[in-house]
């Protein structure tokens, strides 16, 4: 767990929202990217719901129709 030690050593964040921060934006748009922009079916890869996702992209600034015509 030398990994989880270096981010704990970087940040005084809580290690779980410091992870979900690295991690959730590229998962987003490299789901969306595999959907073409359909969000019914990347919140169905995700496992999450619709709305759930749609929250998480605009948390994250991320626009799924320029996604989508990428």
């Amino acid at each position: 767990m030398e990994c989880v030690r270096g981010l704990r050593e970087r940040s005084s964040a809580n290690l779980y929202d410091l992870v979900v921060g690295l991690v959730e934006k590229p998962l987003l748009r490299a789901v969306l990217r595999e959907t073409s922009g359909n969000q019914v079916r990347a919140a169905q890869i995700l496992g999450i719901n619709r709305n759930t996702l749609r929250k998480k992209l605009t948390e994250h600034g991320i626009d799924p129709d320029a996604i989508a015509s990428a």
